[in-house]
């Protein structure tokens, strides 16, 4: 196999995710949500596969609604990318690369989908930082941290 097939080949198999960054002004200043995953209770943005139905942006609210409940205006231009393995139902890892994309939070709602699986919670840029373990997407919020701080 030549190096471009091999790259084609690897490329075919990074999955595709797209997740927001859920934002609000709470006391003051810029705050960050956070859930936690099923499996592993890792803290998380809110993120999902991609669906030919819907636009990535679109995708990235409707994650927010179903983990977290909240409600807001999306930004339709990502914000950043970062790259992390999932861990899949049968013990493998699956590359995948995640676009982010802005949700200025309105409102998050008493009861959504799935409440009773996942913790949320709000944190600064930089502290969120600190709670997350994808390298990419501790880089992403530190630069948030510094544009806001």
């Amino acid at each position: 196999m030549t190096n471009k097939e091999m790259t084609r080949t690897a490329k075919k198999r990074v999955g595709k995710q797209f997740a927001a960054l859920p934002l609000a002004i709470r006391e003051g200043e810029v705050k960050v949500m956070l859930v936690t995953s099923r499996e592993t209770r890792r803290w998380v943005l809110p993120k999902g596969w991609a669906e030919p139905d819907l636009a990535p942006h679109e995708l990235a609210a409707k994650e927010a609604y179903e983990e977290a409940g909240l409600i807001g205006e999306v930004d339709p231009r990502p914000v950043g990318f970062y790259r992390y393995y999932k861990r899949l139902r049968d013990g493998r890892s699956r590359p995948c690369k995640v676009g982010v994309f802005r949700l200025w939070v309105t409102r998050q709602l008493e009861d959504w989908p799935e409440r009773e699986q996942r913790e949320t919670r709000w944190f600064t840029p930089a502290q969120a930082a600190m709670e997350v373990d994808e390298g990419g997407l501790v880089t992403l919020l530190l630069h948030l941290a510094i544009q806001e701080g």
